[in-house]
């Protein structure tokens, strides 16, 4: 395995357009790619995952910064990782392990204990201590709390009227009206909420990134996120 200083070496070189920096980088950390790759395992064939998982870590090569001052495995992890949801998510859904739901309502009710002391968030390698497990299996516990709106899920009370009725052609009246309400469901939020909103949804930065932007720990953006997310949903409600 390579050590941090080498690490950043090479990385520097793949950023050059070293292609055998880039290559050797894959290969020294293909360990991490397969151990984000196995918790997926059954929803693709291995090898498209091995590929999906390839390309997040090259992301995370070409666009990691020693200014982030986390190694670079730890940012690398969400980048893998959201690669991978991201095929998922947009060629059928995600199904969470029970694992991941166990472990997310373990730390949810750990980081509310810790909060209640005043004491900052845990970041993502003190909660994989506590709990003794991966920080990959951390960021997906904390992904898999995260709320996913059904197409089926219905908006009023008679259950008749359902989100996938609410996608109108692009071109309606109607649509443009949900555009107006969404922008001011966004708009109405306190600047940090909203900086978040437009961070994660607008420029697609990952949670790490937003976490390194606002000074925070990566934990409370998840955290925040969900928030901000339930707190849109019943705006959109009203």
């Amino acid at each position: 395995m390579l050590n941090h200083e080498e690490t950043l070496a090479l990385i520097k070189q793949a950023q050059s357009g070293d292609d055998n920096a880039k290559e050797k980088l894959i290969q020294e950390n293909m360990p991490l790619i397969k151990s984000i790759v196995k918790r997926f395992k059954g929803r693709l064939e291995y090898d498209d995952l091995m590929q999906l998982g390839a390309m997040g870590f090259t992301k995370a090569m070409m666009g990691f910064d020693e200014k982030f001052c986390v190694r670079f495995s730890t940012y690398a992890v969400p980048m893998i990782t959201g690669e991978i949801k991201r095929f998922l998510r947009d060629n059928g859904a995600i199904k969470v392990s029970r694992y991941s739901k166990i472990l997310a309502y373990k730390i949810s009710a750990y980081i509310d204990e810790i909060e209640k002391t005043g004491a900052p968030s845990p970041t993502v390698d003190e909660l994989a201590q506590t709990f003794q497990c991966e920080q990959s299996d951390i960021i997906l516990a904390l992904d898999s709390s995260r709320m996913i709106l059904s197409l089926n899920e219905t908006l009023d009370e008679d259950e008749e009227l359902t989100l996938g009725d609410k996608i109108a052609d692009k071109h309606s009246p109607e649509n443009d009206l949900n555009k107006l309400i969404i922008k001011d469901a966004v708009a109405s939020l306190p600047d940090r909420e909203r900086k978040i909103i437009y961070l994660r949804y607008f420029r697609d930065k990952t949670q790490s990134d937003v976490a390194t932007e606002l000074g925070v720990s990566q934990v409370q953006v998840s955290r925040l996120e969900n928030k901000i997310l339930a707190k849109i949903k019943e705006s959109l409600r009203d």
